[in-house]
């Protein structure tokens, strides 16, 4: 007998306790993510469970249980322990989604190591900023990707190890300080996981602000309690389900829920190292019967450009929940999914700081097309006045998204940046620099970014970042970048350039600028559109008005410019 969604009765019964309790870690006893999301299972007798999928571009397939991953990730652990990697210092994964990515992420959080997950589409300079920052120890990468790792290595002294996964003996042969390692081939069913308490650092995600360079979010082992609830209750991931997060792990969807969320359940999941198709992905979910689905609302929207029919085409009959991440979800995502799957796209906000969903669409509840959803049953989440920091009760007026502390995920600091993190925080609440509105029922709606920041594709990209690193070419004298709106990505970014003496602005400089970007920083980095320009719009003291051109681009009000310097 199926009884009705009761919200409030989930409220009164829902604690971050639960998750330790059902994880039989009481308080003041050991907290290692590694040892929880993959030697427990071996350790109880679940130990051939199927752990990963993995499925390549090709479409080979590698299967690897639970035991062999508490193997492998033992071999990384030892391994990295042989090259001098001790507690707390950083490895730094610069990797494509292979099975190496995910076992070597347990192995390093196995050693009480600090894991720092990049994407493998980053450039040298993007690369360098974030290493030089967290100061990595080691970095693991493979022969695709070491080149760049190469170019800024004498930049970052404290890098002192280059492990290279695929290199083939006989072919260019390693520099000093770089060392091959052969995962299949080293196995440590012995190791014994570090011993980390809840405060122990154990993830370090990066992220993209207004001003200065990215900022490394610092997490801990015990962000593993909001994990894991918040997968049980929101993901709603059973025994038996076939889960598939589509997120990269560079991004923290994918490793809050691409990692340690399914594996510390004891779930099957599939990982697809294949770029976007929307036939390859329905063959992907037909092929391994995928029971539940997270993915991106971009995703959502180049399926449906694909049409509703395609995915009919498939059998996907084993499909039975999904769940949307990133950026908000539109409700023309919610209705097609409706109409192509028959079931209903439940989105969820959080951000790399929260390291874990604060508002969500929980199975059984109604999902209102558009909204963000509620608070997390063990989430107290509010919008409050920017400047008072006080909360805003009356329905549908816009404030700031806001969260009370604490919640076991939280960031515990922006790595070398303390100041920047207490600026997250006004009268008790964590701001998430979103603005939002609350109906009548509770549910958020989004209603824009309360900064600068762009959010691509649901990455969001720092503007003072790109126009950096636009300032390092040859042509370039000045240079603003904003979001421009984008059907399918939110936003890209769009780059207003005022030139040197004696270059001119056209196609091919154009070019050869977005090029430039995309190579030093990544694709996402890269400006879609580039608008040169005489000067840009700076106030007195010389700071650029963003604010300016992002109304100029969309037609809105300019407001006050009085603040404007002199023409």
């Amino acid at each position: 007998m199926n009884h009705p969604f009761d919200y409030d009765a989930l409220r009164r019964e829902t604690s971050w306790d639960l998750a330790r309790q059902e994880l039989d870690c009481p308080a003041g006893s050991p907290v290692n993510i590694g040892r929880i999301c993959i030697d427990r299972h071996v350790d109880a007798g679940r130990g051939d469970k199927t752990a990963l999928i993995h499925e390549d571009h090709a479409g080979q397939l590698r299967e690897f249980s639970f035991r062999d991953i508490k193997e492998l990730s033992g071999g990384w652990a030892a391994f990295l322990r042989e090259q001098g990697v001790v507690e707390l210092d950083r490895v730094c994964l610069f990797l494509e989604r292979g099975p190496e990515l995910y076992i070597s992420f347990i192995g390093i959080l196995k050693l009480g190591a600090v894991v720092q997950p990049l994407f493998s589409a980053f450039g040298e300079e993007a690369l360098f900023q974030r290493i030089d920052d967290s100061q990595a120890k080691v970095v693991i990468t493979q022969r695709k990707h070491v080149g760049k790792v190469r170019k800024m290595r004498e930049r970052v002294p404290s890098l002192e190890t280059v492990i290279v996964i695929d290199h083939l003996p006989g072919k260019r042969p390693l520099r000093e300080g770089e060392v091959a390692y052969e995962m299949m081939s080293s196995r440590v069913g012995d190791f014994v996981p570090q011993e980390t308490a809840d405060e122990s650092p154990s993830v370090l995600h990066y992220t993209s602000g207004t001003t200065g360079k990215p900022k490394g979010a610092l997490h801990v082992h015990s962000s593993l309690f909001a994990q894991y609830l918040t997968t049980k209750m929101v993901l709603d991931l059973k025994d038996d389900d076939i889960y598939w997060c589509t997120a990269d792990p560079g991004w923290v969807t994918g490793t809050s829920y691409g990692i340690i969320g399914p594996w510390a359940m004891g779930i099957t999941q599939v990982v697809l190292d294949a770029g976007f198709s929307s036939k390859r992905w329905y063959a992907t979910m037909a092929r391994h019967k995928i029971t539940v689905w997270y993915t991106a609302p971009t995703a959502i929207r180049m399926l449906m450009k694909d049409g509703a029919a395609l995915a009919r085409e498939h059998d996907l009959s084993a499909l039975r929940h999904m769940c949307s991440v990133g950026e908000p979800l539109n409700a023309e995502g919610v209705l097609w999914g409706r109409e192509a799957f028959g079931l209903d796209f439940h989105d969820t906000f959080w951000q790399t700081e929260t390291g874990a969903m604060m508002i969500t669409n929980l199975p059984g509840m109604t999902v209102k097309p558009g909204s963000m959803g509620r608070p997390f049953p063990a989430v107290r989440a509010g919008v409050i006045d920017p400047v008072s920091g006080e909360e805003l009760t009356d329905p549908n007026t816009v404030g700031m998204i806001a969260i009370r502390p604490p919640w076991p995920s939280i960031m515990r600091t922006y790595w070398n940046n303390t100041p920047t993190f207490y600026s997250k925080f006004l009268r008790g609440w964590y701001v998430c620099g979103d603005q939002a509105s609350i109906d009548e029922d509770g549910y958020f709606w989004f209603c824009g970014r309360d900064d600068d920041v762009i959010n691509t594709g649901g990455h969001l990209v720092g503007p003072f970042e790109i126009e950096s690193a636009l300032l390092e070419h040859e042509a370039v004298a000045e240079s603003a970048a904003i979001g421009k709106p984008d059907e399918l990505n939110m936003e890209v970014v769009k780059a207003f350039v005022a030139l040197k003496p004696g270059f001119v602005g056209d196609d091919d400089l154009e070019l050869s600028i977005m090029n430039f970007i995309r190579k030093k920083l990544s694709p996402l980095a890269m400006p879609q559109e580039i608008e040169f320009v005489d000067k840009l719009p700076k106030t007195r003291s010389g700071k650029i008005m963003r604010r300016l051109l992002k109304a100029q681009e969309s037609g809105e009000e300019i407001g006050d410019t009085s603040g404007l310097e002199d023409d």
